[in-house]
């Protein structure tokens, strides 16, 4: 992306993801945010749907969005209390039954709060 306000990498180890994400502030709103990288499928369509969800939505409530989130993967749907307010992201709720899969749902969701954050570069799972 052009005139990118953050740029983060992200990289898992255990399973090979590595992505850039380009995120374009506008004061405390995200009013565009892109990737490129590779990785695994689970990694990848998290990826996708957290940049089409987040683009428009100030720092806290990505922030809120990433807490549900992680608490999905994390715990699983009957802990979490419901699927209110992910929408498209609850396709991920199956993730918490593989553990080890928790990380590449949740490596561009570190990324990107690492970037809202001005913190680091570089984002490793490990």
């Amino acid at each position: 992306m052009a005139n990118a306000t953050r740029t983060v990498e992200a990289y898992n180890p255990l399973c090979g993801d590595r992505y850039t994400f380009y995120v374009k502030l506008d004061g405390d709103r995200i009013t565009e945010v892109t990737f490129e990288g590779s990785g695994c499928a689970i990694s990848k369509a998290s990826a996708s749907i957290m940049t089409a969800v987040i683009k428009g939505k100030s720092k806290s409530d990505v922030q809120g969005l990433f807490e549900k989130f992680h608490k999905l993967v994390t715990e699983g749907m009957n802990k979490t209390g419901g699927l209110d307010g992910l929408g498209k992201l609850a396709v991920f709720s199956g993730v918490s039954e593989f553990p080890v899969r928790v990380k590449c749902a949740t490596l561009s969701w570190h990324a990107v709060r690492a970037a809202l954050q001005s913190k680091e570069k570089v984002v490793l799972t490990e």
